[in-house]
């Protein structure tokens, strides 16, 4: 496959937080783009052409981008009426941007190759809305190795870091990896402030010394900032990473994985957006184990 570079026609479908800024940098790297979003009024001051559906905009585009919250969403945006399917051409690459099941992503790509021999390949992202605006995204991207090649331009307007992981499916696995590491080390960071805290420690000054040594880490770095800063406006919110976490779940129970951290993390998170801290951004988690340790 040729390598598809900018000013080809590329489409973006799902203009949340994250789909927005990465459909900005894909127009602002010269793409020819064409977008779709189910508020259309989030496409206002994109350099890119409003479609009414994931069809239209796909229509003619030699990459098509999509980033929507979960499983059923990534499969209505792709076979529902006026999908992305039905605008798609025969080596068509599509990427998925969105954080979804491992096995549901390789059945769409199945789907899709049998029925219009478009090119599925998974890359969920990490990053965070800031590296969403930035382009440094982490890209985790699962599928067809020449498929991959061909759109590393349509990678780079969106991603930093951008690694294959293997076939289809591979890096919704990575993803899950990913999420369970930030959940079980949040988890980890907090209940060591507080014992600090418990035993009069500055827990400032103790993120201080721990950042010097082999304990450091993005989380004690950016998450426990934020908790110890007491700010809580997401960011990332505890439910999405709710769902992700019960993604990692299934990848751990399909692969036969003994999995400690997850059997921890997993319900910290549940009992975290029953409580209400559902639309909190994730580090709220740490709060929680401050409260069950006895801490205001």
């Amino acid at each position: 496959m040729q390598a598809i570079t900018p000013p080809a026609r590329a489409a973006f479908v799902g203009l949340g937080v994250m789909g927005r800024a990465m459909a900005a940098n894909i127009a602002k790297a010269g793409f020819d783009l064409a977008v779709s979003s189910r508020t259309p009024s989030k496409a206002e001051g994109l350099s890119a052409r409003l479609c009414g559906t994931g069809a239209e905009a796909a229509r003619g585009a030699a990459v098509v981008g999509l980033c929507v919250p979960d499983t059923p969403d990534v499969e209505a945006a792709l076979f529902g009426p006026g999908g992305i399917a039905e605008g798609v051409e025969r080596g068509t690459v599509v990427v998925d941007f969105s954080t979804i099941s491992a096995a549901a992503t390789r059945g769409f790509a199945e789907r899709l190759m049998a029925e219009r021999g478009a090119i599925l390949l998974d890359s969920p992202v990490s990053g965070g809305p800031q590296g969403a605006i930035d382009g440094t995204l982490t890209c985790m991207v699962g599928g067809d190795e020449a498929a991959f090649a061909a759109a590393q331009p349509f990678f780079a307007a969106v991603g930093k870091t951008i690694t294959r992981l293997g076939p289809s499916g591979a890096g919704q696995v990575c993803k899950s990896a990913n999420q369970l590491m930030i959940c079980a080390s949040l988890v980890a960071v907090a209940e060591a402030l507080s014992m600090g805290r418990k035993a009069g420690l500055d827990p400032l000054a103790m993120r201080e010394a721990l950042m010097g040594g082999s304990a450091d880490s993005a989380v004690l770095r950016n998450h426990a900032k934020r908790l110890l800063d007491r700010k809580f406006t997401p960011g990332f919110r505890a439910e999405l990473m709710l769902k992700d976490l019960r993604l990692a779940a299934e990848a751990v129970k399909d692969t036969g994985t003994f999995a400690p951290a997850t059997a921890m993390a997993l319900p910290l998170l549940e009992m975290l957006v029953e409580r209400g801290a559902g639309g909190e951004d994730v580090v709220a988690l740490g709060r929680l184990v401050e409260e069950m340790s006895g801490l205001s």
